[in-house]
């Protein structure tokens, strides 16, 4: 049942069975149906969760009330919003669930029991942190330096599942840039014999 965490969690740090079985102990498993909102803008992150099933999209609100989305989230990784989480402060984020998913989670009283029982557990999720800031960092630095053709083209590099997994409006919504924008950047890749197909 957590063989997947375990793994996940192994390529950072290496725990003992007694440690492993202390950390799945305070896991909540929760199965979550499709389009379930886990976060609104202006609640407090109460989790850090790990997709073990799904697809999970975070995205804000811009002044003109669109969505703008952040990340997208599948299997194997983390989520939260690390600073409605950790200072228990208002978040600006939504995170809502695009497929049924099952995600384990931690709640900030479970997570500061780990790190209180297992220093090690510290490292962990320091790692974990250093992990997702790395990511919008490059995310951040592509939207600045890149056009949209070439960051749809990275993005379908890096995260080729997710593709055929979310719509193309929630995309154009990541990359910046409108659905009908997306379509021609997929014709003119498609005419090249770029294009990754979505079958």
């Amino acid at each position: 049942m957590f063989e997947n965490i375990l793994a996940n969690i192994s390529k950072v740090v290496s725990l003992t069975g007694e440690e492993e079985e202390l950390l799945t102990s305070q896991l909540i498993c929760r199965q979550i149906p499709r389009k379930t909102v886990l976060l609104r803008a202006g609640e407090i992150c109460q989790f850090e969760g790990y997709i073990q099933k799904g697809c999970v999209r975070v995205y804000c609100m811009d002044e003109g009330g669109n969505e703008v989305t952040i990340i997208f989230a599948v299997e194997d990784w983390w989520i939260s919003d690390i600073a409605s989480f950790q200072y228990q402060v208002p978040s600006a984020l939504y995170m809502e669930t695009l497929e049924d998913s099952e995600i384990y989670m931690l709640t900030p009283e479970k997570k500061e029991k780990l790190l209180q029982a297992v220093p090690l557990f510290e490292r962990l999720f320091r790692m974990l942190v250093q992990r997702r800031l790395s990511t919008l960092q490059e995310r951040l630095v592509d939207t600045i330096t890149k056009s949209a053709a070439d960051r749809y083209v990275e993005f379908v590099a890096k995260y080729p599942t997710i593709i055929n997994r979310v719509p193309q409006y929630y995309i154009a919504s990541y990359l910046g840039v409108s659905p009908e924008f997306v379509s021609k950047i997929r014709t003119r890749l498609a005419k090249q014999g770029k294009h990754l197909s979505e079958e």
